[in-house]
């Protein structure tokens, strides 16, 4: 290292020390446990360690991709992710939209506040929520179906609404939370396009078509470049709140079979090379999609 680049970071001495933290939790959490997952091309045992179990190269990979239920544990993480983007991804930019237009201060503070609280929820807590007012026999949602004569259905126990529960749990929980990066971003907007499109006699639809959408749009595609990153990283937790014998044949997912696989059968090899896999294809969906939005819309991560 030269000895200007030594003088320019004793300069900057105070950034760096401030990023050492950050730098530090990548390195022992996201780096260094990067190297055991060779143990994907290995048939791994704990006693014998990395360095002592066998090399099987590919077999944990073939065995993943002839596993009878493989096709449609993936099907199952495709639908539920393609519908948390475009449910999701998208509610949080409509809310905060329609927040922006909301004009007594008092009023969007006390909405704002009340769609954030579901953030600081556990999935625990919100499972047992939905789970109440889903219930056949004291559910609000039964309930009110009862009133029209319909019979009480039991969502939680039939497969064709389990994934409308997972999904629409999740939006309930963190759309408010996520209109905080959008409100921020409107906030930056410089009034004065927004007067002079007035002046000009666009009404409030076409200034947020001509005005704040295109604005937003470079938020929006870093936002959604980093969720398609984790397209198959659904979440463990919130989805086996929600499982049972009923519905699993729609309901499971990657992240909860690895949970099954992985420590209560104790096949790490196995699950690891499921891993590898969920993030071989993150990566290439995420790198695709940096590719096309770098093209259409000229934003882009790198």
């Amino acid at each position: 290292m030269t000895s200007r680049k030594l003088a320019l970071i004793w300069k900057h001495k105070a950034l760096y020390l401030i990023a050492l933290p950050g730098i530090a939790y990548f390195i022992i959490f996201k780096y260094i446990p990067i190297m055991g997952s060779v143990i994907a091309f290995q048939d791994y045992n704990i006693f014998q360690g990395i360095t002592g179990s066998a090399w099987v190269g590919l077999e944990q990979f073939e065995r993943m991709f002839q596993y009878p239920e493989f096709l449609r544990i993936l099907k199952n993480t495709l639908l539920i992710n393609l519908y948390d983007i475009v449910f999701g991804f998208s509610a949080p930019i409509i809310l905060a939209l329609m927040l922006n237009e909301v004009r007594k201060m008092l009023a969007k503070r006390i909405i704002q506040t009340i769609v954030y609280m579901p953030h600081f929820l556990s999935w625990v807590i919100i499972s047992g929520i939905f789970i109440g007012i889903l219930s056949p026999s004291t559910g609000m949602v039964n309930h009110f179906l009862n009133l029209f004569g319909i019979d009480s259905i039991y969502f939680l126990g039939e497969d064709s609404f389990i994934r409308t529960i997972i999904v629409g749990s999740g939006m309930w929980r963190e759309t408010g939370w996520s209109t905080i990066i959008y409100l921020a971003a409107l906030a930056g907007i410089n009034p004065q396009l927004y007067e002079a499109a007035d002046i000009d006699g666009a009404n409030r639809w076409q200034q947020t078509w001509k005005i704040t959408i295109p604005t937003l749009m470079p938020t929006i595609m870093m936002l959604f470049l980093l969720q398609i990153g984790n397209f198959l990283d659904f979440g463990f937790e919130r989805v086996d709140v929600f499982l049972n014998p009923f519905n699993r044949v729609n309901g499971e997912i990657f992240d909860t079979y690895i949970y099954e696989a992985g420590l209560l059968q104790n096949q790490y090899s196995y699950t690891t090379a499921i891993g590898i896999f969920k993030s071989v294809v993150g990566l290439i969906l995420l790198v695709g999609a940096n590719f096309v939005s770098r093209k259409t819309t000229g934003n882009s991560l790198y």
